[in-house]
């Protein structure tokens, strides 16, 4: 790989697999399926296709959340999609996901199933279907979306963006790092003053804002992201980390973290779940033990 001082970009880009760094077997210029693989249906209404990624987990969360205030509907099958391993790329996943990315879901609770990709857009269906997390008054709804679209739009420059070459790129480049994490903190200290008036992102009530935010950046002030907590100084954006500790603290938001996780402590790997006993059951650490 050149050096970022001597790169002179081409007339015309070509794709060189080889410098794909750790994600090369994966990432591809074109779209489409690699290979013939259905997707397994389970016997709930919803049938979610993930891994435990910061966008995958705000859909297991919301989940865990509507299951909590008692939405029975909201029970789902979880499945692994192994993105390390190009399972996003199967026939079936591609027909759920045209973008080959986690998380999707099929809502099969009607006459005829719907898919919904993109996490925001998930959170939205199951925010409007059961009538949760989205406030319905005009304001406080608008001020909702607004902060889960900036979500959305923010999500490229902390994952892709600093978190590419801060920890993932085949050599460090002093300058998209340092682009990138001015970016985050930008985005910190923009977070950190709504938090400063304002308990939840959107106001005063826990919403799906507040879902789509904290995977991401209460994920990265908690040390869990790119361990990149001391580079940032995250300590002193003291209202996003008083949030932080707030929504983590939920118990459905530590049960969505663990839904699809194939990293970490055994205890908290529930790489498929089906059923709300599968985490007292089959985390990793049960199954290893034989439990």
């Amino acid at each position: 790989m050149s050096d970022a001082s001597d790169y002179t970009p081409p007339k015309v880009w070509a794709w060189n697999k080889a410098s794909g760094g750790r994600f090369a077997s994966i990432n591809r210029p074109v779209a489409g399926p690699t290979h013939e693989k259905e997707l397994p249906v389970g016997r709930h209404p919803l049938q979610l296709y993930s891994l435990g990624t910061p966008n995958g987990v705000k859909v297991t969360i919301m989940l865990e959340e509507l299951l909590a205030l008692g939405h029975q509907g909201a029970e789902y099958d979880a499945w692994l999609i192994r993105i390390g391993e190009g399972d996003q790329f199967g026939s079936g996943f591609v027909a759920v996901n045209p973008n080959s990315k986690i998380p999707a879901l099929v809502d099969r609770s009607g006459p005829a199933p719907i898919r919904i990709f993109e996490s925001g857009a998930i959170l939205m269906h199951l925010a409007e279907r059961f009538g949760a997390f989205l406030p319905g008054e005009t304001a406080t709804r608008a001020e909702c979306l607004s902060w889960l679209f900036w979500q959305v739009g923010s999500a490229p420059y902390l994952g892709g963006g600093f978190g590419h070459f801060y920890a993932y790129a085949p050599t460090k480049m002093e300058y998209p790092i340092d682009r990138f994490a001015m970016e985050v903190k930008r985005q910190l200290d923009v977070l950190d003053r709504r938090l400063a008036e304002s308990e939840y992102v959107a106001g005063s009530d826990y919403s799906i804002a507040d879902m789509a935010i904290w995977p991401w950046y209460g994920g990265l002030v908690k040390g869990w992201l790119y361990d990149a907590a001391e580079f940032l100084q995250v300590q002193d954006y003291r209202h996003v980390v008083r949030w932080a500790e707030a929504v983590g603290n939920r118990p459905a938001v530590r049960r969505g973290r663990m839904v699809n996780r194939v990293t970490g402590e055994p205890s908290g790997q529930l790489h498929e779940r089906h059923d709300a006993a599968d985490f007292d059951t089959k985390t990793q650490d049960k199954l290893a033990a034989g439990g």
